[in-house]
């Protein structure tokens, strides 16, 4: 085989795994570029008057803020249903009964008796359905994925603008209990906090039962601003039963009368706000995209008037990041900068006019903050990063100029006032969920259909004709000892453990961190596997060294000087490697045979992360585990792979290098027998006549310089 075939096969091979693991990718990291900008009450989000209340007065910011208090409960995994008033069975249907339903009484009872103080919305939370991503949509407004890329690539704290900077930043005093996953997003940024471990899923009653002990005490102190709470016993109840469990109806019994404690000491400043993070299937799990596991509770309570008329007979159904505009804005905080959710309309009515058109205007104003907030970030978004639609991020940008355009007029002449709300609303609310469906598109496209086969298929060797063949075992004791010398060096799969201070290893740390660092950074963590994947073509040695083995052991001192006459070739000294000079036409498909086994061992072992990632998918630690554990396969098997075709090209050039002295030896040799032959003719068959049985000097001389050959180019 041509050399340059060799590689170029084992090239398009890699690169069918490539499009394997892009594939993957592409479906399950979901990936968005992370901005640091932040929203003030200083910088408008954009041209323009603020609407009224919003012009100066104290604490008004964008919008005069209309709470100065607010209690924040997160119930972790409950579900819409588990909230979901009960229905009077219809007569002839046998009435349905599961643990969970009816449990919440005490919200049923709210909505019935206060409608315009109490609503309950079905919130449909974005993939992936997991706390840590949850709660950064939450307090950020935007979609979180797997990887956030941006400054904080190996910590799990949110640089974002969110909610809770926003209310750090204005003098809030904000005051937390509960799962400690809000320590690793916002680091030294509550007043006070209790924190409680989340990850003992078996224990029910800890966490719900510490903050229990401290709620109300809390809540009677006048020494907070905001209070969240997130409660984990609904969501530990599924992972170790299920939904369908008596111990549910438990626990979601406890909530209700925890909310009745609360709204019982709630005063006419505060809105009480009762949320799930996200839902869960009927074994109880959660992180995918099914109905079950995105459906979440959401529940708005107001001591005085909220809403200006009654609820709807089906809840309305909302984005859950919908939360963050309006919470920002009925608490007189700027929207977060990264902000694409759309603000719940109705809540900015105004309850104590009685004219239809100041609640409309009211709503439109709120529209109207929201989506020059989503253009700004829209903006500053598309500059930094490519990764979203042109034409329709062109198209949205229209419509919001005519949506602006429309709201300004509608301020700037009263007549026809109706006429223009009824077209200034809907344009702002088809721009803002335009745009959600859009980064959604570009963001969050949670897809399993990723043909995990291809993995497999694409690794399949090619078994090859010829005398050198490298077994099995050797090719995976070989990529075992890669991932071994990984290990033992102190790397894990995981960021936190990457070792950035070999960036400065012969940088000077006062330098920014370039190119050089990240090359460092790289290949002290990958060392293993560049080490062993050029060194992967030394692996044909191997059958040689088994001959040697094999020849050492047939060259043990025989048993008598019969014996050794008898077996006078085992007397000879192995060959080994010279005999790849023997068949040198089979060295290349070697090469490529070897090559080809090493991909596949590694494919097996970047297939196996694919699997449990997939299969894991709803796991509580799979973005904490599986997730960087195949990140750190991918990027194992794509610096071992090129390393290999590195290894496997220098062997070659070697090879080359080395047949090309070899072939001048035979020849110069072959001129120097030529005319030794010619010497030595007449003198050996004068010499035969005397002594038959005796070589003439010159064809001893022949055979000690052949002799000489053969060891000097094995040297």
């Amino acid at each position: 085989m041509q050399k340059i075939s060799v590689l170029l096969f084992l090239a398009w091979v890699s690169f069918l795994f490539y499009a394997g693991i892009a594939l993957f990718t592409s479906g399950f990291l979901l990936t968005r570029w992370e901005l640091t900008n932040h929203s003030s009450c200083q910088e408008p989000p954009g041209p323009g008057a603020l609407p009224w209340g919003g012009r100066g007065e104290p604490g008004a910011c964008w919008m005069a803020s209309r709470f100065s208090r607010l209690v924040l409960v997160v119930i972790d995994a409950l579900r819409f249903d588990f909230a979901q008033p009960q229905r009077s069975p219809v007569s002839g249907e046998p009435p349905v009964s599961l643990p969970f339903l009816g449990k919440m009484g005490f919200l049923q009872r709210l909505l019935e008796s206060q409608p315009h103080h109490a609503r309950l919305y079905q919130a449909k939370a974005d993939p992936p359905t997991t706390t840590m991503q949850r709660l950064k949509a939450l307090t950020t407004g935007s979609l979180p994925t797997f990887v956030d890329a941006g400054s904080n690539f190996a910590s799990s704290a949110i640089v974002e603008d969110n909610l809770i900077k926003q209310l750090s930043s204005t003098g809030r005093r904000v005051v937390f209990m509960g799962d400690e996953t809000w320590n690793d997003l916002f680091p030294g940024v509550f007043s006070q906090a209790l924190f409680f471990p989340s990850f003992n899923v078996r224990d029910l009653e800890t966490v719900d039962n510490g903050i229990m002990k401290h709620l109300y005490p809390t809540m009677d102190s006048d020494e907070w601003d905001v209070l969240i709470t997130h409660f984990l016993g609904v969501d530990h109840c599924g992972h170790k039963h299920d939904p369908y469990h008596p111990e549910m109806a438990k626990k979601l019994t406890q909530m209700d009368k925890m909310i009745q404690g609360l709204v019982k000491r709630l005063k006419n400043d505060t809105l009480l706000v009762v949320t799930g993070d996200h839902g869960m299937t009927i074994s109880g799990n959660h992180g995918g995209e099914s109905e079950l596991e995105t459906s979440a509770a959401l529940f708005l309570y107001s001591p005085r008037a909220l809403f200006p008329s009654a609820p709807a007979e089906e809840p309305e159904i909302i984005p859950q990041i919908s939360l963050v505009p309006t919470l920002a804005l009925l608490l007189g905080l700027p929207i977060p900068f990264g902000n694409i959710g759309e603000v719940i309309a109705e809540v900015f009515s105004e309850i104590e006019d009685s004219q239809p058109r100041f609640s409309a205007l009211a709503q439109a104003s709120a529209l109207h903050l929201n989506a020059q907030q989503v253009s700004r970030f829209l903006h500053t978004y598309s500059a930094t990063a490519q990764d979203l639609q042109v034409q329709e991020l062109h198209r949205l940008q229209k419509l919001f100029s005519k949506a602006s355009a429309d709201y300004q007029r509608l301020l700037q002449s009263p007549q026809g006032a109706e006429a223009v709300l009824q077209t200034v609303i809907p344009e702002l609310q088809q721009f803002l969920r335009g745009v959600r469906a859009m980064c959604i598109e570009s963001w969050a496209r949670f897809s399993l259909s990723f043909l995990l086969l291809h993995l497999l298929a694409a690794g399949i060797p090619i078994t090859t004709p010829g005398p050198f063949t490298v077994p099995w075992h050797a090719v995976f004791a070989w990529a075992l000892m890669a991932t071994q010398t990984f290990y033992t060096t102190g790397h894990q799969p995981v960021f936190s453990a990457i070792q950035w201070h070999a960036a400065f290893v012969g940088v000077s740390e006062s330098r920014d961190f370039t190119w050089l660092s990240a090359f460092l950074v790289g290949a002290n963590t990958f060392a293993s596997h560049i080490l062993f994947a050029v060194g992967c073509p030394l692996l044909l040695l191997w059958p040689f060294l088994c001959e040697n083995q094999g020849s050492q052991k047939r060259r043990q001192p025989p048993g008598n000087e019969a014996e050794a006459r008898v077996r006078p070739e085992e007397e000879q000294e192995p060959r080994m490697e010279m005999r790849l000079r023997d068949a040198p036409h089979h060295f290349s498909a070697a090469l490529l045979q070897l090559g080809l086994k090493y991909l596949f061992v590694l494919g097996i072992q970047i297939l196996a992360c694919v699997l449990a990632a997939s299969i894991l998918r709803r796991h509580l630690l799979v973005w904490k585990v599986f997730a960087p554990k195949f990140i750190f396969e991918a990027m194992g098997f794509i610096v071992s792979s090129v390393g290999l075709c590195l290894g496997i090209a220098l062997v070659m050039r070697v090879d080359g290098a080395v047949s090309s002295w070899f072939r001048q030896l035979v020849l110069t040799q072959q001129k120097a027998g030529e005319q030794s032959s010619l010497v030595c003719t007449g003198a050996g068959l004068s010499a035969r006549k005397a002594q038959p049985h005796l070589l003439p000097p010159c064809s001893q001389d022949l055979l000690a310089s052949g002799t000489s050959l053969f060891y000097n180019s094995r040297s």
